[in-house]
């Protein structure tokens, strides 16, 4: 069976980070497996508190995923601090990790910020040069490209830009263009010197807690099972609108998506004598 690792933060409510990248993987076919980067206490309201877990605990952990059960692709998310972004470069370097996914994540989809000031740099320098695929949405590509990004023109550069500067394949996230240019909540990617927009419908539902978390990891998950990244972008891609689109409304903010949209198991149905009944 393939495998696939995340390294993100915990989100209790499930919604996003390390709880949304497991669901994310175990339901497009892979093994999931974690290295939690930060506990944060959160719902589909906000953030509370965020707690991050110290270098060498985040080095254990790596340690004990890559010495057993290596992973055919590695997501990494949620990494709040510098010292832990090191931590992480040395290890995936140490051990020659494949197929890395990185979701730059700044903020929360409440805007409450996940990653400290000075590990933006660490961030350019460390992680982005060792990513097959960076997946940054219009403010967080704003943020590392230094650009303003108003228009598909503007994607195009910024994207184009960044493949240049880290020698990685860029997938620009356009769900923050839908109603500022066409409507659409296209994805653009660039890779080898070369653009490709991936079309999208803009789906009216607020319920968006986790969308990055959970797309950067389908991708992940795909290249795990040896997808091409043109193909593990557009079935990601694929995956996410579903989500979305299944309208699943919990909590009393943003909810979160139904990652278990596409779940046809008996083991997941309820029967018929149980449903209605409370405790």
């Amino acid at each position: 069976m393939n495998t696939a690792l995340s390294i993100a933060g915990s989100d209790c409510s499930g919604g996003a980070g390390i709880q949304a990248d497991l669901k994310t993987m175990t339901l497009n076919g892979v093994y999931a497996m974690s290295a939690i980067t930060a506990l944060t206490a959160q719902n589909t309201t906000g953030v509370s508190e965020i707690t991050a877990v110290t270098p060498h605990f985040l080095r254990q952990q790596l340690d004990m995923i890559f010495t057993d059960i290596f992973p055919d692709a590695v997501k990494i998310g949620m990494v709040p601090s510098a010292e832990l972004m090191e931590t992480v470069r040395e290890r995936l370097s140490f051990y020659q990790a494949k197929n890395i996914v990185v979701d730059p994540v700044m903020a929360s989809t409440s805007g409450t910020d996940l990653m400290k000031k000075e590990a933006l740099s660490c961030l350019k320098a460390g992680l982005l040069p060792m990513a097959r695929l960076i997946t940054p949405n219009i403010p967080e590509a704003e943020a590392l490209s230094g650009m303003k990004i108003e228009s598909r023109a503007d994607m195009e550069r910024a994207a184009a830009w960044m493949e240049k500067q880290w020698g990685c394949a860029v997938l620009l996230k356009g769900g923050h263009m839908a109603g500022r240019d066409t409507g659409q909540a296209d994805d653009l990617l660039c890779a080898a010197d070369t653009l490709s927009w991936f079309p999208a419908r803009h789906i009216p539902n607020p319920n968006t807690h986790g969308t990055g978390c959970t797309l950067s990891s389908a991708i992940a998950a795909n290249l795990a099972k040896g997808m091409e990244l043109e193909q593990a972008v557009r079935q990601g891609k694929s995956y996410i609108t579903g989500a979305i689109a299944a309208g699943l409304n919990l909590g009393k903010g943003r909810g979160p998506l139904n990652h278990a949209f596409d779940l046809h198991s008996r083991f997941a149905e309820t029967p018929a004598s149980t449903k209605g009944e409370t405790k």
